[in-house]
């Protein structure tokens, strides 16, 4: 297989009709009735998302900044990575995943580099989150105006080594997608530079 052969491709049938549901300050539902090659019609929900950024930040001691958080839809508190909507105008995703890296983490890094790009649950939901690895890291100022509400106001945050990181998701202890994603990303592509 060629790697133009192990991609995603762009494709879009056609919708034959869409209504809306159901919409939210964070996501849409909407039922949409696709037709198929034969002339047949099926319907699928979706749910419409504005998108959203994560950051690997990584320490000069190879710790990764985690964040503890409460989650109501699995029911538990979750070891998360910095993380937040794109929902500014106009806000370009690094600029986001800046500023939540200066909201959520008190942080401010020199180097960015995107890391992946993930579709969360493709059954279901168009939300396409971009995962940034930060590096340089040092200390900052909460950004003026934040105010850390609702499950964030009780957020916890602390450095853990990376390899502690991939051993608790190998063992099924710590299962948040994006975090998963994130720290096997770039372990992977630390073992692929180092061999």
């Amino acid at each position: 297989m060629t790697d133009s052969e192990l991609a995603d491709t762009s494709m879009s049938w056609p919708v034959v009709s869409t209504t809306d549901i159901y919409q939210s300050y964070v996501i849409g539902v909407r039922r949409d009735t696709l037709a198929n090659d034969d002339g047949s019609t099926f319907t699928r929900d979706v749910i419409a998302h504005k998108g959203a950024v994560a950051i690997l930040a990584v320490d000069h001691a190879d710790r990764v900044l985690i964040l503890t958080q409460y989650r109501h839809p699995p029911a538990q508190r979750m070891v998360e990575l910095p993380a937040g909507l794109l929902d500014k105008e106009d806000e370009e995703p690094l600029e986001a995943a800046k500023r939540e890296l200066a909201e959520e983490g008190q942080l401010e890094a020199t180097r960015w580099s995107p890391l992946l790009e993930l579709v969360l649950s493709p059954g279901t939901s168009d939300e396409l989150i971009t995962i940034y690895l930060a590096e340089g890291v040092r200390d900052t100022a909460v950004p003026a105006g934040f105010v850390a509400n609702d499950e964030e106001a009780s957020m916890t945050r602390r450095w853990v080594p990376m390899s502690d990181l991939v051993d608790a998701i190998l063992s099924g202890a710590v299962r948040n997608s994006v975090l998963v994603a994130g720290v096997l990303a770039a372990w992977v592509s630390r073992q692929r530079v180092a061999g």
